[in-house]
């Protein structure tokens, strides 16, 4: 195509393009010419209608603007005072937000102090495991030493035993070269025996006397505080020694009533005593699981004897030397003492617990009262037990004396009963009881009279009873106690009597 025809396209493009913009233009004005084609007067009409229609939506526009004033002073003054609460609510929060700080700094160095506090915790943890483990470690090995120990003390026990047998033999042996030295002179032995008692020269005979009822109390004397369980008379004298809860010994002189002296040195209250046949030595049983022998010339203690385990509550010594003691506690052991050497020779076990002593004349064998009733006799030498006997039904045996001429021996019970037996045959022979009379304790200790015609025994009821022995019958009460009596003893000479009670009075009666 030349270039002349393209110049011809494009004119005829431009005249349709103007056409096009004339009929657009038409269209838009045309409105606008047809209001000019209507008369003046009814485009008049309509423009004041307008002109009114205007006028009363500007008057509701006044009266809306009003409205909207008012609204908008209200909308203001409550801006104004959210402005101010948002400024408080702002400063608030600034306020919480600085303390929120602080909490979070104390919170922190709160768990800084709480790993410290975990780490220490830790650490003493670990310490006392370390101190179990070493406590466990120290009481297994106590445990073993405890052990080893009980084992060294049985194998110190068993050596003991054997060594007190093999004691036992050389004794038995010496004993036996003894008596065929004395054979020769029996004859003169037997001139020496006064009332039953052997002794090496007749010295004390012209003491003995018939004994006599006592009706009257000569010297009521507080003798111990917390109670005086123990008293005996030393022999061929007037003169009474005491034992009582306050752990000391007192000899009396019962002619005028006065303290002649007092040993000390038992760790216990005495619950019985004894003395040597020269009146030199005074052995006392002790609730402190020990035996105590005192010289009553210097008052002083010369052997404390150990070896029981439980309180000692029965003691008695030879009656022709003043070498060998017995006693009696409640581990269920009786012991044999050698007062020379100072420790036992001999132990005696049995399972009933023994409440009283005493020698036979000879001086060869033990008798026991016990718990389950029976009197049993036992041989000082072997150990073994010689025979046996129901004492007392059912009812603990109290006390056990035996008579000036070694043929009769005095049980008291729990039943209430006094029993007199024949050492010979061990059948009994008598059998005292009174009404009203009642054994105060399991060591409430009665008496035989010296010349054996009667029996004096304690009441819980505070009355001391005589018996006549050969009428069976209550001859006499003495009422002066005001406690439970625990213990009679009746003086070698025929008198005085003596009583003891549970408050530590001692009564002298003649």
């Amino acid at each position: 195509m030349s270039q002349e025809e393209i110049a011809r396209e494009a004119i005829k493009h431009a005249l349709k393009a103007l056409r096009k913009r004339h009929l657009v233009e038409e269209g838009a004005h045309a409105p606008a010419i047809i209001a000019l084609s209507r008369p003046i007067i009814s485009q008049g009409s309509e423009w004041k209608e307008k002109a009114d229609n205007l006028e009363t939506e500007l008057q509701q526009c006044y009266k809306a603007q009003s409205r909207l004033s008012e609204q908008l002073v209200v909308e203001v003054a409550e801006s104004r005072s959210s402005k101010a609460l948002l400024q408080e609510k702002e400063s608030l929060i600034t306020s919480l937000q600085e303390e929120l700080t602080q909490i979070r700094d104390e919170c922190s160095q709160l768990k800084t102090d709480l790993e410290e506090k975990i780490k220490a915790l830790e650490l003493v943890v670990s310490e006392n495991q370390q101190i179990r483990a070493q406590l466990e470690e120290m009481t297994m090995k106590a445990k073993n030493a405890e052990a080893e120990n009980k084992m060294l003390v049985d194998r110190w026990m068993l050596q003991k035993m054997q060594d007190a047998e093999r004691l036992n033999e050389a004794n038995a042996l010496y004993e036996d070269m003894i008596d065929r030295l004395k054979a020769s002179g029996l004859e003169k032995l037997a001139k020496q025996q006064v009332d039953g008692v052997v002794r090496r020269s007749e010295e004390g005979a012209e003491f003995f006397a018939e004994s006599t009822v006592p009706s009257t109390c000569k010297h009521k004397i507080n003798a111990h505080e917390g109670g005086c369980a123990s008293i005996l008379f030393e022999y061929n004298s007037a003169r009474l020694i005491s034992g009582g809860q306050d752990k000391s010994i007192k000899l009396w002189d019962t002619n005028t009533g006065s303290l002649s002296s007092t040993l000390y040195g038992s760790l216990g209250s005495v619950l019985d005593l004894a003395i040597t046949h020269d009146n030199r030595s005074v052995i006392a049983a002790s609730s402190s699981n020990n035996l105590y022998v005192w010289d009553v010339n210097s008052g002083r203690v010369r052997h404390t004897l150990t070896g029981h385990t439980d309180k000692v509550c029965a003691v008695d010594v030879s009656k022709i030397s003043s070498r060998h003691v017995v006693s009696a506690a409640y581990d269920r052991t009786l012991k044999v003492w050698d007062l020379h050497k100072g420790y036992c020779v001999n132990t005696i076990i049995f399972h009933s617990n023994c409440n009283a002593l005493a020698f036979s004349m000879d001086g060869q064998t033990i008798f026991s009262g016990h718990i389950d009733g029976n009197l049993r006799l036992w041989d000082i030498q072997t150990g073994k037990l010689l025979s046996e006997v129901a004492a007392h039904s059912l009812a603990a045996v109290t006390s056990i004396s035996l008579s000036r001429s070694g043929n009769i021996i005095l049980t008291s019970g729990r039943d209430n009963l006094h029993n007199l037996f024949d050492i010979r045959s061990l059948e009994v022979c008598g059998s005292l009881r009174a009404t009203g009379n009642r054994v105060a304790s399991n060591w409430s200790r009665s008496c035989i009279s010296p010349d054996e015609s009667y029996v004096a025994a304690g009441s819980a009821d505070g009355s001391v009873y005589i018996w006549s022995i050969s009428k069976a019958d209550i001859v006499r009460t003495l009422k002066e106690h005001t406690a439970p009596v625990l213990s009679c003893s009746w003086s070698g000479l025929g008198k005085p009597l003596a009583s003891a009670d549970k408050n530590g009075v001692v009564c002298v009666w003649t």
